[in-house]
């Protein structure tokens, strides 16, 4: 018998149960499910926010340390592997998976509802400006892509280089041995996949509803749920053609084609927009940020209203952390023939520019037109519609069809991308760690996907079900720091295991 393959079956059959329970739990007894998971989540945040703050931060530190460590030029795989993709096709779909629709949605949204709403200091002022733009370059900086360079490099090594299963219990090997194939590291990859069902759920529900709000704004097509569930149903078709196509063509080939037209619409901007209040705002965000950065990472106030914080800051971390298993196991899986020092620079500090520059052009141009132009009633729209928030946008500035339509297809192509990306990983956590999951597989969990968003947008579980993702984020932060020196360990095993080789060479040269 083949024991991998039996072990992958009783992982995918647990997770497909608890799925199948959760779904009938938030159809049936939705304002139940709400109290439960609104209860956890903010006993979380309201007496472990600590243990966000600082996991977090100890992973932006521990991905820094690596950069500059003697295990930076640690292959991931054998010395003589070279990378499965290109370096901008490799940047572009990590890129995809780790934030696709998210910036979409909120390089606008978020911006101007700190402008709005700030953490501290008064609304509407130039000083609100410079604190919203501070704290998005904040939640969307460092801190997310090192949760995903902690886990990914954690995956990548184990699988490349210790010939272990593309299993999330895999990475803690060093510490529990042939356990990750008993009862604890099953446990282990049953939480990720249905960590990560729920997390994409959720996505693509939002998601849906983004892509109506474009369909709505550009043709005049009803913003309703029935066609939001219409939205889902296309999305689906497609997303199954495209995994049938594999890897190498359907995502990266999605992937490339968003970061294109991703692009093209900022160079749009730039161009017709306040050209010079974008840089002015990138340089002097950055600036802030890396000033403020320690203050920031550890902001609780004890003494006050700690409200914003919980409601953005620890919100944010959970929800990165919840959506590290389904991030980090694809980017390990794109990730072959890379040093650790290439992995870091392209998972932390590459994705952290570019993020940079984004939320420069789309929230710092919003913030022109609302502070500097006095379009007070676009701030009061955007924070009211965050779905249509973009397209709102879009209506203030030249050629705003042009970028409506180009808009439309980045959010529809980070969609499908999000949504393939998300079977590819459930299928490989499914099948025992293979990194070529079938295509049955891959359908199969695609199918449930879309079924849940769909049955939760039309029970109005959505938030509920998001809330739940994000409250199983902290024993998986937790989870994490461990995987960390887990890494470590296996680290050093490969540098002793290498000098041993090296010296054994020496030896029989001479």
């Amino acid at each position: 018998m083949d024991i991998k393959k039996y072990m992958g079956n009783g992982v995918f059959i647990i997770s497909l149960l608890l799925t199948l329970i959760f779904i009938v739990w938030g159809v049936f007894f939705t304002d139940n499910l709400a109290k439960v998971t609104n209860t956890i989540y903010n006993g979380s945040i309201d007496y472990l926010g600590w243990v966000y703050l600082g996991a977090t931060l100890f992973f932006v530190i521990f991905s820094i340390y690596l950069l500059f460590s003697k295990y930076g030029d640690i292959r991931l795989g054998r010395k003589t592997d070279k990378p499965d993709f290109n370096t901008a096709s490799w940047l572009a779909m990590l890129f995809s998976a780790g934030m696709g629709i998210g910036i979409v949605y909120w390089s606008v949204a978020e911006p101007v509802t700190h402008y709005t709403t700030p953490p501290y200091g008064e609304a509407y002022t130039n000083e609100a400006a410079n604190t919203a733009m501070k704290y998005t370059f904040f939640h969307w900086g460092l801190d997310p892509w090192a949760i995903y360079t902690v886990i990914g490099l954690a995956l990548a090594f184990f699988q490349y280089n210790k010939r272990l299963p593309a299993a999330i219990s895999s990475a803690f090997h060093p510490i529990l041995g042939d356990r990750i194939y008993g009862p604890i590291g099953k446990t282990i990859d049953i939480l990720s996949i249905f960590a990560t069902v729920f997390g994409i759920a959720t996505s693509l529900g939002l998601g849906a509803m983004q892509v109506t709000a474009g369909l709505h704004d550009i043709f005049g097509v009803p913003n309703v749920l029935f066609v939001q569930l219409i939205v889902i149903a296309v999305a689906t078709v497609l997303f199954i053609i495209s995994i049938n196509t594999g890897l190498e063509k359907g995502i990266q080939y999605l992937s490339n084609t968003a970061m294109i037209l991703s692009f093209t619409i900022m160079l749009l901007i730039l161009i017709v927009g306040p050209t010079l209040t974008v840089f002015k705002v990138l340089f002097n965000t950055t600036g802030i940020y890396i000033s403020d950065f320690i203050h920031m990472s550890l902001r609780l106030k004890p003494f006050g209203e700690g409200e914003w914080i919980a409601t953005w800051t620890l919100f944010y971390w959970a929800w990165w952390i919840a959506w590290a298993p389904f991030v980090g196991m694809f980017i390990a899986r794109v990730s072959k023939g890379r040093t650790v020092r290439e992995f870091v620079i392209g998972v932390l500090v590459a994705p952290t520019i570019g993020t940079f520059l984004w939320m420069s052009i789309f929230g710092g141009s919003a913030l022109d037109l609302v502070q500097n132009k006095g379009n007070h009633d676009l701030a009061n729209f955007i924070t009211k519609n965050v779905s249509l928030s973009i397209f709102t946008f879009f209506d203030y500035l030249p050629l705003s069809s042009v970028l409506s339509i180009l808009g439309f297809a980045v959010v529809a192509i980070y969609y499908i991308t999000v949504a393939d990306t998300a079977t590819f990983v459930l299928g490989m956590l499914s099948e025992g760690g293979t990194l070529n999951p079938s295509n049955k597989m891959k359908m199969t969990w695609g199918v449930i996907q879309s079924a849940v968003a769909a049955v939760l947008l039309l029970a109005g579980g959505l938030n509920v079900l998001q809330t739940a993702s994000i409250a199983a984020a902290l024993p998986f932060a937790i989870i994490m720091v461990v995987m960390c020196f887990s890494l470590l360990k296996g680290f050093k095993s490969e540098v002793e295991v290498q000098r041993g080789n090296k010296r054994n060479a020496q030896q029989s040269s001479s």
